[in-house]
């Protein structure tokens, strides 16, 4: 699940048009069965999961959120802008915090600073009592959830920027700016930070290595190429977080590929499949999983990219990125269920239901099983045995 968002200045008739256009014949169209979620069918159970614990972290919901685990912590914020700090074990609330306006993004966090975005565009960090330690103004509006890491601040603005400020004040260390299409997806995205490089998924289909001291750019690497003369039909956004296995680093691209690439080769390309992904993908030792844009889960071999297996039973249930938890992988769909598919076969193990409307937010993996920001504003873990 995705919407679009014109990144300049445009004509606002033509906004419109082309938005209400493609709604009209998208994946949500109501009006043709081929586009409709697949209803819950029965399996045979080869996972227990339960609910361990739930906890209220404020009201609503969004791709801009999901929780960040540090240790036997849980840092979380909500769009009306309640930020906290969770017992990953209890769900007890540690820290309460009000952000006094309304978020577009959070909360990043690395244990001892927690940041967010609000809706004005500004980049608020609190310390690990929940209180606030400074506010920058960054250059557009921020969708993505900062990244916390190695005394850093990374933020993405919509105005295709990499701004990195210093933790513990605020200041600009380094930016870093790609010219970037008319039309972006807004839809799940994630920086991440590895190796002393800040790696990040551009519009328009690159991938981009950054030194995390200097901001120099080390490499960048193309994981699709726009094709067709319109806007809609040129989207290859990068969608979802990079997610890097020993020296492989895997992406995928809206209307694009999945592509791995060697990142102790300079980001040399080791394979690619053709492939169209609207939330990214998750990664094990063994394979890289996948939900193209209709929701049918691929599984293909992390050395070469042969297909393993594909399991179209959630096919337009709008799921999030997977993640490996155990024999399994974990993806949300629309209508508030996780579901768990085996690693080795794509068979249905399990499936609960977490309510709270869609699941937006990408699922975390943690000791103590899945961690589930449901779009109603709650926090749910989810054990499994």
């Amino acid at each position: 699940m995705f919407t679009f968002a014109f990144r300049r200045p445009v004509v606002l008739a033509a906004c419109l048009v082309a938005v209400l256009s493609l709604g009209a014949c998208s994946m949500f169209s109501k009006e043709d069965a081929r586009y409709d979620p697949a209803p819950l069918t029965d399996y045979k159970p080869g996972l227990s999961v339960r609910q361990v614990w739930s906890v209220s972290i404020g009201s609503g919901g969004g791709f801009g959120f999901y929780p960040s685990v540090v240790g036997e912590s849980v840092y979380a914020a909500a769009p009306n802008g309640t930020v906290g700090k969770y017992d990953l074990l209890s769900g007890r609330t540690l820290w309460r915090a009000d952000a006094k306006a309304d978020l577009t993004a959070g909360a990043g966090s690395d244990g001892t600073t927690t940041v967010v975005a609000t809706s004005g565009g500004d980049v608020i960090a609190f310390d690990d009592t929940g209180k606030q330690k400074w506010k920058v103004r960054a250059t557009s509006e921020v969708d993505e959830p900062p990244l916390v890491n190695n005394g850093l601040v990374v933020v993405r603005s919509g105005d295709y920027r990499i701004t990195a400020y210093d933790a513990r004040n605020g200041d600009r260390v380094w930016s870093v700016q790609r010219p970037g299409p008319a039309l972006a997806l807004r839809t799940s995205t994630q920086m991440i930070m590895a190796q002393g490089l800040v790696i990040a998924g551009l519009a328009g289909g690159k991938m981009m290595a950054i030194s995390a001291d200097s901001g120099n750019v080390q490499w960048e690497g193309t994981v699709a190429t726009p094709k067709g003369g319109s806007d809609l039909e040129r989207l290859n956004d990068v969608v979802g977080a990079p997610r890097l296995v020993g020296p492989l680093m895997c992406a995928v691209a809206y209307q694009g590929r999945i592509v791995c690439f060697d990142v102790s080769q300079g980001g040399r390309p080791v394979w690619a499949k053709e492939f169209s992904g609207a939330v990214g993908l998750g990664a094990d030792e063994n394979a890289v999983y996948a939900p193209d844009s209709h929701s049918v889960v691929h599984a293909y071999s992390l050395r070469d990219g042969t297909e393993m297996w594909k399991q179209d039973a959630l096919r337009n249930r709008h799921l999030t990125a997977p993640v490996p938890i155990g024999p399994a992988i974990a993806v949300g769909d629309y209508d508030g269920y996780v579901h768990f598919l085996s690693r080795t076969d794509g068979r249905l193990l399990a499936r609960l239901s977490v309510g709270g409307n869609a699941v937006l937010s990408p699922l975390q993996t943690t000791p103590q099983g899945v961690l589930v920001q449901t779009g109603n504003g709650n926090l749910v873990l989810i054990g499994t045995n």
